[in-house]
């Protein structure tokens, strides 16, 4: 699961931490190996006009192939570096999301009055998670997939009733 708890569930102390990243297939060490074998892969058909004019006229739109799945991969990582704490402690709940641009947003309740609650259909997102408290609500984990955001709810819920 891309979550992890610190101390380990289950929680009999008040204070405790949640973090939260989106799942990631293709680590970064991954990603460089990904883009040469993708390089030479494609360069096969070119061993074939080895010392040609042609060479020439067929290495641009190859660089231009690397570069663009280059920049794709980088791109989706740089939206992908989102991070959500969660930190409950004897009396407050205190929620920041770091933003890959932008600024990091936080939220604050009494930690008695928050509720975790379960939009299975009504969010932007299927199993879409929310906790209210004071006079707000706000989403936790709208990055994880469906099946994660089930699993992280019973978590959630059963660590916010045993504090």
């Amino acid at each position: 699961m891309p979550y992890e708890w610190t101390p380990q569930p289950p929680h009999k102390a008040a204070n405790w931490q949640l973090c939260l990243w989106p799942y990631r297939s293709l680590l970064r060490k991954d990603f460089v190996l990904f883009i040469g074998a993708t390089a030479a892969i494609v360069t096969l058909p070119l061993i074939a006009v080895l010392g040609k004019a042609v060479l020439w006229g067929l290495l641009p739109f190859f660089l231009m192939m690397l570069g663009g799945l280059w920049y794709a991969l980088h791109v989706s990582y740089r939206r992908g570096e989102v991070l959500e704490e969660l930190t409950v402690n004897g009396t407050k709940a205190h929620l920041t999301r770091h933003n890959p641009k932008g600024p990091t947003q936080e939220w604050e309740a009494n930690r008695y009055w928050v509720t975790v609650h379960l939009h299975p259909k009504g969010g932007p997102v299927e199993n879409y998670i929310t906790l209210r408290g004071g006079d707000r609500e706000v989403e936790i984990g709208a990055f994880l997939d469906a099946g994660e955001r089930l699993a992280l709810y019973g978590d959630l819920k059963q660590a916010m009733k045993q504090t």
